[in-house]
């Protein structure tokens, strides 16, 4: 397991859609124990594989009590509404106010090829959109609900706030 480079918003990929895995294999495991290394070690809520050079719709989110990964993930059922501070690690030192839904179920294959559904509410929710946003070359900045919200901010200012996701 290895902890690779964060690509930032500069990066052509990020704005790409990301393809669709054939099949898990031994390959994508690596590259979804690397992303949790990553993101562990970056620390962000989530991490999209386009961030670190991998074109590949494969997602991965920590929340305080578990890890979730998403390989082909799509939502499938989502409602209410929540308007929150987000943050990125292809962004870093920026968080900006963004609209998401307040529920979401969304579906894909586990680290095995396992068919699993996620339900999420709050934070998790705004994790699987934001990481969903990755894999389809949507950064938050593209989904501000006013560039004004959009403002700088510390490291240590960026670890105070939990409730971002910086992903």
């Amino acid at each position: 397991m290895a902890v690779l480079p964060i690509l930032t918003q500069e990066a052509p990929i990020l704005r790409q859609k990301a393809k669709r895995v054939a099949r898990v294999d031994s390959s994508i495991r690596k590259l979804i124990d690397d992303m949790v290394d990553t993101m562990v070690a970056a620390p962000g809520v989530g991490l999209a594989a386009p961030q670190v050079g991998v074109g590949l719709r494969v997602a991965v989110i920590k929340t305080d009590t578990s890890l979730h990964v998403l390989v082909n993930p799509e939502m499938v059922k989502h409602e209410g509404e929540q308007v929150g501070l987000e943050g990125c690690l292809s962004i870093p030192g920026y968080v900006g106010e963004v609209k998401r839904y307040m529920e979401v179920v969304a579906r894909g294959l586990n680290r095995h090829g396992k068919p699993v559904k996620i339900k999420g509410d709050a934070l998790l929710a705004r994790a699987i959109q934001h990481e969903i946003d990755h894999l389809d070359g949507i950064l938050f900045t593209d989904r501000l609900t006013s560039l004004d919200t959009l403002r700088k901010v510390e490291p240590q200012e960026q670890d105070q706030e939990a409730e971002l996701v910086g992903a």
